[in-house]
Parts: structure tokens; sequence; C-alpha cells
């Protein structure tokens, strides 16, 4: 006759080499199933247990804590469809951040190419000198600055606007980028990424982001195949309804 061999709290945290009230922290969110205690009050942890501390840090890597935990307080719940629906709404959300870096990358790639290089004079120009000095309409301009894209300066004398050179600079990214068809929210990204450091350095940031991108999602991947083993051998489906 098999014997289900039990665990203690220690026996957990020594295993997989997390402290004690590490343990009972993922036994409160719901990172563990359900936990007998024997005769004495104690405890009785399981393999199961174990697997599930194991799935749980694999899944944290890949998901972060709060949805790692969401998800398998849902299967542990028996609610299936609740944690894959959960599975796929980190998923999606990575694939829009990754869909908004890439544009954003093309758009800084344009414009690190064609950008002329910073003027070191002060110069401050009128809003129609401004428009020819970059080749765009007055009108174009005004558009803009009531889109909050430009800030230029006002003298409190005349309540002219001047742009000085870094108002320029903002107004040649802003011609580059309507050119490129790009829309106003993707060119208030670029803006804001371009804010912070120059084009060569902002388009180096923003691949670094890829790949940290991508190497989350590959922690995804690993963590989706500790779960699958995991559903697979303690809280498989239920049989799909043939139709």
């Amino acid at each position: 006759m098999n014997v289900e061999r039990y665990f203690r709290t220690v026996d957990l945290a020594r295993t997989i080499n997390i402290s004690v009230q590490q343990v009972r922290n993922y036994e409160a969110e719901g990172f563990l199933p359900a936990v007998e205690r024997g005769p004495n009050g104690y405890r009785r942890y399981t393999q199961q247990h174990i697997d599930a501390l194991n799935t749980a840090q694999s899944m944290i890597n890949g998901y972060g804590w709060r949805a790692a935990q969401n998800i398998m307080a849902a299967l542990h719940q028996a609610d299936h469809q609740t944690a894959f629906n959960l599975i796929n709404q980190h998923h999606a959300k990575l694939d829009t951040i990754r869909q908004q870096l890439d544009q954003t990358l093309s758009l800084l790639k344009a414009v690190a190419d064609q950008l002329p290089p910073s003027q070191r004079q002060q110069q401050q120009l009128l809003v129609g000198e401004a428009a020819k000095a970059v080749g765009v309409p007055v009108s174009a301009i005004r558009f803009w600055e009531q889109q909050g894209l430009l800030q230029p300066i006002r003298q409190q004398s005349n309540n002219y606007r001047y742009y000085d050179e870094r108002q320029l600079r903002r107004l040649r990214i802003i011609a580059l980028l309507r050119q490129a068809n790009a829309d106003f929210d993707s060119i208030r990204t670029t803006l804001a990424t371009l804010d912070q450091q120059q084009p060569q350095r902002a388009v180096a940031a923003i691949e670094q982001r890829r790949a940290a991108l991508a190497q989350q999602s590959w922690h995804c991947l690993q963590a989706n195949t500790s779960l699958v083993s995991y559903i697979k051998t303690y809280l498989p489906l239920a049989p799909l309804p043939i139709i």
C-alpha cells in the first residue's frame, strides 16, 4: 500500500531555498493548493505543494508576482478559464508594448537619419520664420502647438511666439514624423523619448527595451511549460464537449 509522504513548512522552504515565511506568503496568496492539517494541527504538505512552489517561482519570473498569483489562485479554485484569460491578457499586453516599441523605433531611426545636428547659436525665430526654416505652413505649426507638441516662448511685452533652438528641433522632428504618417500619440511618445536622450542614444535605448521584452517573453514561455506540466499532473481540464 502506497502511503503519501508529507512535508513540513521547513521542508518546503529548504527544497526550493526560500524562507519559511516565504512559504507562508505563497500559501496565503493562493500559489499553493489547500493544505490539510494532521491530528496535531500541523500543516501536511505533499509533493504537489513542492511542485506548486516551483511552478510559482517560474510564473513569477515570467509574469510578475501579481499576475502569477491571480493565475495560480484561479487554477487552484478550478477556474481554468479565468486563468487562461489572464494569460492571454498578459501576452496581449506584451504584444501591444512590442508594437509600440517597434513603431517608436522606426520613427526614431527616421529622425536620427534625417535630423540635422543642433545649432550652437541661441536663435529665436517668429512663427513665420520658423515655418520657413523648417518648410511647413504656419497653420501647421499653430495646429501642432494646439496639440501640445510645441511650447514656444512668449514675450510678455508683445505676446509674440518665439521658437528657440530646442523648439525648432522639436518642430523639425514633428515635421519628419508627420511626413512618415505618424499619428499624434506616436509623435508624443517619440518626443518624450527624445527629450531624455539624443536620437542615436534614444534608438539604442528602445532597442534595449525590445531585447528586454523578448527576454520577458522567453521567461513567459518557460513559465507556461512549467504550468502545463503542473496542470496535467494535478489540475486536469474537464473533457471538452463534443460538437
